[in-house]
């Protein structure tokens, strides 16, 4: 509006055309107590008083108040925020669809997770179809079990108001199973062997894993105690 405001108009005509024109390429305002001023100035357009007697120019210029046309921002943004779900599942509900549909971004983290080289899993290169949908049925199993490990973890470290310390040193209910599995690298199998007997014994647990172990429950509790 600035600059529509400093442009001098030839006649009132122009100047309330371009007006009307600035509003049609600008919706998202609304000009009020729309006017015209009229002003006089030199023909050679040279600043400076007037020389008693010189021939003025007369010219337009468009005044007015602008506004934000909340009607249009607002319907715009209801436009822009629309998101749209279809499923040729008629049973399925409108809120079970976006639970599915969010669901998708934790399945791809997963994969991202699998296909980590923090794991130290050697590559796999394979030609034959069958094999290609077995190492996915494996990787998908695996994924599956991680997933319920870690939800598993989380579950009981808040049904008990435990905690383990993340990667800041910070006590947190929402650790990463990754996370969990380095805390647990240094944990060593020491075998012994005195004549007929061997002795076997777990080395190197400290009480955090301790208590990452017996909230898995006894199953996870056979391998270590």
């Amino acid at each position: 509006m600035k600059k529509l405001g400093s442009v001098v108009f030839a006649c009132e005509a122009d100047a309330r055309a371009a007006a009307d024109r600035w509003m049609l390429e600008n919706h998202h305002f609304l000009l009020r107590n729309v006017r015209t001023g009229m002003i006089s100035r030199r023909f050679d357009a040279k600043r400076g008083r007037p020389k008693k007697g010189e021939a003025l120019d007369t010219g337009y210029l468009v005044e007015a108040e602008v506004d934000r046309n909340e009607m249009i921002i607002a319907s715009e943004r209801a436009r822009l925020g629309r998101f749209v779900l279809a499923s040729n599942d008629i049973t399925m509900n409108g809120e079970l669809m976006l639970q599915y549909y969010k669901g998708q971004n934790a399945v791809e983290k997963g994969f991202r997770f699998l296909k980590d080289k923090s794991f130290r899993v050697a590559e796999v290169y394979l030609k034959k179809e069958e094999r290609i949908e077995a190492l996915s049925m494996i990787m998908v199993l695996s994924l599956l079990i991680y997933s319920i490990a870690e939800w598993m973890l989380r579950k009981r470290l808040k049904e008990t108001g435990e905690t383990v310390l993340n990667q800041l040193e910070k006590p947190t209910q929402q650790p990463t199973l990754k996370w969990v599995f380095q805390k647990f690298r240094n944990i060593n199998e020491a075998i012994i062997e005195l004549k007929d007997s061997v002795h076997r014994e777990i080395i190197n647990i400290n009480e955090e894993q301790m208590k990452i172990i017996k909230l898995f429950g006894q199953g996870c509790e056979k391998y270590y105690i």
